[in-house]
């Protein structure tokens, strides 16, 4: 008889999700910042970014870390699936011009072996 740990993996998969994935990481865009500001990705591990904002719409695009252009808007979740291929430090300015303290909106992805 299958239990019912058993068949958590088969059921992730159906259900569209990954076994034993980690929880995203939240990120809340704000006026001038991200925040937390730094997070942690481990190298050829996928991971989810739950990106929110809470005033102004703001983006982030990185061709290194492969982030398409995303759109973050107030009070809506949006979910980036980033797999970073090399070890190191990124700096990943906001993509959409967000008002005066724009030219200093970055999120540090540090990348793990």
């Amino acid at each position: 008889m299958k239990t019912l740990f058993s068949l958590a993996p088969a059921l992730a998969i159906i259900m569209g999700g990954v076994a034993n994935a980690a929880d995203p990481i939240v990120i809340t865009a704000s006026d001038w910042k991200f925040t937390p500001n730094e997070i942690t990705l481990k190298a050829g591990q996928p991971q989810v970014l739950r990106l929110t904002s809470l005033e102004g719409v703001h983006g982030l695009l990185s061709d290194a870390l492969g982030i398409a252009q995303t759109i973050i808007v107030p009070g809506k979740n949006t979910d980036v699936t980033v797999t970073p291929k090399r070890v190191g430090t990124y700096v990943v300015h906001c993509s959409i011009e967000c008002g005066a303290g724009h030219p200093n909106m970055a999120l540090k992805v540090v990348v793990d072996p």
